[in-house]
């Protein structure tokens, strides 16, 4: 009895290892069944019309922001450079959407100019205010518009999360502007691997 009892704790200890070996272990938090599909109508920094299902195939981070942010936007966007770039050759599978929430002022030409000096893999993304809206609605994303400067200059504030998706484009992680680099390298890496299983 007593050695029934030892083979099956063995047993036991066997399946919950290779249950936490089958799950992976993100560092960032983890969203998936708690965010919609990446999904939207909008314009390209080309100036070609796509959808969430254009980048399909791609793990895609999908990121908020506007051209003349004065501080985040920039900052954000080097870091996700930087993960970019210690991809590697993997890089190329992953694509970051910066959606600009100033339509008015960053056109394709501008949001082209924009984000290529953060590296090819970012694409930049506007479209009809109203498009711009129901995108930022889908995913929770509250921004708005301060008072113009004697010179119609603004600031827009918006928030700062990145949505990350993975090649279904099923929402799966969300990092903040407190994520380091590290840590979206770990999991971009890890959502990379469940795809070449």
């Amino acid at each position: 009895m007593a050695r029934l009892k030892t083979l099956l704790t063995v047993l036991l200890l066997l399946v919950l290892a290779a249950c936490s070996h089958s799950h992976a272990q993100w560092l960032l938090t983890d969203v998936r069944g708690h965010l919609p599909d990446l999904r939207f109508h909008l314009v390209d920094d080309r100036g070609k019309s796509v959808t969430g299902a254009s980048y399909r195939g791609k793990i895609a981070l999908l990121y908020f922001g506007y051209t003349h942010c004065p501080d985040v936007c920039p900052t954000t966007l080097a870091h996700l450079a930087v993960v970019l770039q210690n991809l590697g050759p993997l890089a190329k599978d992953v694509r970051v959407l910066f959606v600009s929430v100033d339509p008015q002022r960053d056109t394709p030409r501008v949001l082209h100019a924009y984000v290529k000096a953060f590296g090819p893999q970012i694409v930049g993304l506007s479209g009809r205010p109203g498009a711009i809206a129901r995108v930022a609605k889908r995913y929770r994303v509250a921004y708005s518009y301060g008072p113009a400067d004697a010179d119609g200059n603004y600031e827009v504030n918006h928030s700062s999360a990145i949505f990350i998706f993975d090649m279904r484009g099923q929402a799966r992680l969300l990092a903040t502007q407190q994520s380091t680099v590290a840590q979206l390298d770990h999991d971009i890496g890890q959502l990379l691997q469940e795809h070449s299983r």
